[in-house]
C-alpha cells in the first residue's frame, strides 16, 4: 500500500486534511495537525519533511504553498525519487501539485482531491496546460520505470516546440500514436520502451522499462538474502532483464516467513506473494518437475509455478535455475503499448 502524510497548521486545515485523506483509500494516510494535536507541540516541521521525503509516496501540506516549498527544498533528490507533493489551502478551495507532477502522480492526485473537495486544481506543468503528450506521466500510468529522467526534458521540450519525437518499442504498439510521436524516420529526441537500457537510437534517448517481470523463488530453509540476491541477479542477467523490470517476487506459502527471502524483498522494495501447494499445482503450463521438491513441499516445482501464479498467467521467460540452494524462475506478463 502507498504511504501518504498530511500536515496542517490550523483547526480548519485539520478538518480539510481529514476530508482529503478520506478521498485516497489506496493510501495509508497519516495526519499531523500541528496546532491541534498536543503531541506535536515543539516538533520541527523540517524533521517531519525530511522523514516524509524519505518514506512517503505523497505529502500533502494543508496551508500556504511557501511553507511546503521551504520545508521540502533541502531534501529534494530528482524526478525519479522525489515523492508527490501537493498543497491545499486550509479552506479546501485550491489544490496545487508542486512536486513530481508526472512521475509521482501529483497532477492526477491533485485533480482527484480537487474533484472530491469541490475545489479547483491548479496544474502548472506546460504539457498539461497545452494538452501535449507527457511521456513521464504516461510511464507512471503504465507501470514503466524511467531510467534516465534527465532526458525527459528533451522529449517534452521537442513536443512543446512541435517537433517530431521518435519511439522504438520492443512490445506491440496498439492504436494511434500521440501527436508528433513517430515510429519511423529520424528524430533527435525520442523514447525507447523495452529492456535494453543501452539502446540509443536517438541523440537524446529516454528509456522506459515496463515492470512486467515476476520472480519465482524457491530456497532451502535458512538461506541468506545474499545467496538469494546472487541467484536472482544471475537469472536476470541470463534473461537480459534489467532489475527495474521486476514487479514482485513469489514463492510457496511455507516460505512466507523465511528471513532471507523477506530481507531480499525488503531490500529491493518488492512485494512477496505466496501460494499454497494446491494453488501452485493448478498453475497452467509445463514445468520442470523435481521429485525431491514434491516430496518436501507437496508440489513438483515452486519457482516456475509461483512466478506464473503471481501473474495469473503470463509466460515463463527464464526457466528454473539453481544456485546455492536457491531456485529462480522469471515470468513475463503480457504487455502492449497503448496511448488511448
Amino acid at each position: 500500500m502507498k504511504h501518504a502524510k498530511f500536515v496542517s497548521f490550523t483547526a480548519v486545515g485539520a478538518a480539510t486534511a481529514a476530508k482529503a485523506a478520506a478521498l485516497l483509500p489506496e493510501f495509508l494516510c497519516e495526519q499531523y495537525a500541528r496546532t491541534v494535536d498536543p503531541s506535536l507541540a515543539g516538533t520541527k516541521l523540517s524533521r517531519f519533511a525530511q522523514q516524509a521525503m524519505a518514506d512517503c509516496d505523497l505529502i500533502v501540506f494543508v496551508g500556504a504553498a511557501g511553507i511546503a516549498v521551504r520545508a521540502v527544498a533541502p531534501y529534494l533528490a530528482d524526478k525519479a525519487h522525489d515523492p508527490a507533493v501537493v498543497v491545499i489551502d486550509e479552506a479546501g478551495r485550491f489544490v496545487i501539485p508542486v512536486l513530481s507532477g508526472h512521475l509521482g502522480g501529483a497532477n492526477e492526485l491533485a485533480q482527484r482531491l480537487a474533484d472530491g473537495l469541490g475545489a479547483q486544481a491548479v496544474v502548472t506543468t506546460a504539457t498539461d496546460g497545452r494538452d501535449v503528450f507527457a511521456v513521464d506521466s504516461w510511464a507512471a500510468k503504465h507501470g514503466c520505470a524511467v531510467i534516465d529522467p534527465a532526458n525527459i526534458k528533451h522529449v517534452s521540450g521537442a513536443l512543446l516546440r512541435g517537433e517530431m519525437v521518435g519511439l522504438r518499442s520492443d512490445f506491440p504498439v496498439d492504436g494511434q500514436l500521440p501527436a508528433h510521436v513517430s515510429l519511423e524516420g529520424a528524430a533527435r529526441s525520442g523514447f525507447v520502451i523495452g529492456f535494453d537500457k543501452a539502446a540509443a537510437p536517438f541523440v537524446h534517448t529516454l528509456h522506459l522499462v515496463p515492470r512486467i517481470v515476476q520472480i519465482g523463488i524457491g530456497c532451502r530453509r535458512g538461506t541468506g538474502a545474499d545467496k538469494i540476491e546472487a541467484a536472482v541477479c544471475e537469472a536476470l542477467e541470463a534473461a537480459g532483464v534489467p532489475p527495474e523490470a521486476v514487479r514482485g517476487a513469489s514463492s510457496i506459502d511455507i516460505k512466507k516467513d523465511e528471513p532471507g527471502l523477506l530481507l531480499f524483498c525488503q531490500t529491493h522494495g518488492l512485494t512477496l506473494a505466496t501460494f499454497s501447494a494446491e494453488t501452485l499445482r493448478q498453475a497452467p503450463g509445463e514445468f520442470i518437475p523435481s521429485a525431491f521438491v514434491h516430496e518436501t513441499v507437496g508440489v513438483d516445482n515452486v519457482c516456475e509455478r509461483a512466478a506464473v501464479c503471481a501473474l495469473r498467467g503470463g509466460r515463463l521467460l527464464c526457466r528454473k535455475r539453481a544456485r546455492d540452494g536457491v531456485t529462480v524462475a522469471l515470468a513475463l506478463a503480457d504487455f502492449r503499448v497503448s496511448f488511448a
